[in-house]
């Protein structure tokens, strides 16, 4: 007996995330695992479409900004005094900072390296932009209550990290 998509419920998928223009952004080499209902493991709009579906549903969905990684945010830009980073500090690498207006702590990614000053962005690389996300169910699962406890998938043979 197969079970449907529904709260509280362990979902795998194998997927593909495209730009607007078709690019692939992202493949899955081995299926996403998450927690369906609600606990953030996935776009909501994605978990909307899998909702009472089964292993083998495909789906292919246009996410707005608004609907994947969120909108550009020029706030979550940072100028900061270089003499605040390592000496080998590059374009790319990735520093945790807290953010001035909420205090979360969040991934800032290096975007330029001046002589006295490094610029810092703190929004996801696709934010802003609108993708293409295609989807197989090839796994579905109730959650044990030590999944649900926690808000996540836990791996398989039930390994975890927290």
């Amino acid at each position: 007996m197969s079970v449907a998509i529904n709260k509280d419920t362990v979902v795998s998928l194998s997927y593909e995330l495209r730009d607007a223009q078709g690019v692939v952004l992202e493949k899955a080499d081995r299926p996403l695992t998450y927690l369906h209902g609600g606990y953030h493991g996935i776009f909501p709009r994605v978990e909307e479409e899998l909702e009472g579906k089964e292993v083998g549903h495909e789906c292919n969905l246009h996410l707005a900004p608004e609907d994947a990684f969120g909108e550009y945010d020029e706030a979550l830009i940072r100028v900061e005094a270089k003499s605040m980073f390592p000496d080998n500090v590059a374009i790319g690498m990735q520093f945790q900072g807290t953010s001035q207006d909420s205090g979360q702590t969040l991934v800032y990614t290096v975007t330029d390296v001046a002589e006295d000053r490094v610029v810092v962005d703190a929004n996801h690389p696709l934010a802003g932009k609108t993708v293409q996300f295609a989807c197989t169910v090839t796994e579905v699962r109730k959650a044990t209550p030590e999944e649900v406890s926690h808000g996540h998938a836990h791996g398989p043979e039930g390994h975890h990290h927290h």
